[in-house]
């Protein structure tokens, strides 16, 4: 009987030194079995974040394997590797990576007019890896979708060559069948576009996005209303925003999308002095100066923008209401002044926005780029 209970406590005690020495192994694949699920869907995550991504200097040397680390004090040519490997990642951070966006169908209605009848798609362009808290939205026709991938061929042939486009139906054009099909077709088209540098950059697919928007805007101020005209305006430069326009009228100061850029920071100036909430019509004239603002050597030479004048004036009067400080701009100003240029004799802002003739980069008539007059 005591050999049989001895026996039966060896066991008991195998049996619980077992599952303990098992008990780690046990928690990471039984407790957590999406971790394999995780580690699947890797490489679709980083295909669908790509361009997001950011890593700082001190996380990427944080990641470093430190079996590799050199122990104790480093040797010169390890302080020369980690100071050519922080060069590389500002190098890397300040380059311009375009977010990726996610187009949306959020609503497609049908619309029956006098003479037509049509569908009307909702699209809202939101900035993906981050909550977006100010969604752009654009409305648009099968035939304005139509019309973009005909120009779009005709410019970019090479990039257009495979990509298809929903054919228009003589019937059931107006079926909710037909209509969530073409939904999401419009969202895929736009999102291909927009994965392809050449076209992602282009004046033709841009301004399909914001031009109407800056065109309803102007139009509006035209005939002096203003509250209206701050919606599309608003929307427009969120959309240009989120595409980059900014960036790239940087890059490329003579670009038609750096004058789309300044008139919308301009309009919205107006708009808001107009309406009497001059704070936030002197913060959109400080986005403005801060493209405009030139270098010493271009201010020797009277190598600036035209509209720098009316907008350092207008700059100044708003600082002044407002209590804020505006030394900086009445030097600058006082310094256009001395180089010998003509202050007094300056159209405002309002003149230049309502006479601007905004069309379409491919249209009949070029807009003229204010950047290539040199005052």
């Amino acid at each position: 009987m005591a050999s049989k209970l001895l026996d039966r406590l060896r066991r008991t005690l195998f049996k619980e030194g077992e599952v303990v020495s098992r008990e780690p192994i046990d928690v990471q694949e039984d407790s957590f079995p999406e971790s394999s699920e995780l580690e699947d869907d890797t490489e679709c995550l980083s295909e669908r974040l790509g361009g997001t991504l950011r890593f700082d200097v001190e996380s990427a040397m944080e990641s470093e394997d430190p079996d590799t680390s050199p122990v104790g004090p480093s040797p010169g040519g390890s302080s020369l590797l980690t100071h050519q490997l922080q060069e590389s990642w500002r190098s890397l951070r300040s380059r311009s990576v375009p977010d990726k966006l996610v187009f949306e169908v959020t609503d497609a209605s049908v619309v029956q007019e006098s003479s037509s009848k049509y569908v009307l798609y909702t699209i809202h362009v939101i900035q993906s890896g981050m909550f977006d808290k100010t969604p752009a939205v654009i409305t648009r026709r099968y035939t304005d979708f139509e019309r973009l991938h005909s120009r779009l061929r005709r410019r970019h042939r090479v990039d257009m060559e495979r990509v298809c486009f929903p054919r228009k139906k003589l019937r059931k054009n107006f079926v909710a069948e037909t209509i969530a099909k073409r939904s999401r077709a419009f969202e895929q088209y736009l999102t291909h576009m927009h994965s392809l540098a050449e076209l992602r950059s282009s004046a033709t697919f841009l301004e399909f996005f914001y031009l109407g928007d800056l065109q309803a805007g102007q139009m509006l101020m035209r005939v002096g209303r203003y509250q209206e005209g701050l919606g599309p305006l608003l929307n427009g430069l969120r959309l240009q925003e989120k595409l980059g326009c900014e960036q790239q009228g940087k890059q490329q100061p003579h670009h038609q999308q750096r004058t789309h850029w300044l008139f919308t920071l301009l309009a919205l100036v107006t708009c808001f002095q107009e309406l009497e909430q001059l704070g936030e019509a002197q913060e959109y004239c400080d986005r403005a100066l801060k493209d405009l603002a030139p270098s010493p050597e271009a201010l020797q030479q009277h190598h600036f923008h035209p509209l720098l004048i009316p907008l350092l004036q207008a700059n100044v009067r708003l600082s002044w209401k407002i209590s804020k400080d505006k030394r900086r701009w009445e030097v600058l100003l006082q310094e256009i002044q001395d180089s010998g240029a003509d202050v007094g004799n300056q159209p405002s802002l309002k003149e230049y926005l309502i006479k601007e003739a905004l069309v379409e980069s491919e249209g009949d008539t070029k807009a003229k780029v204010k950047g290539d007059n040199i005052t």
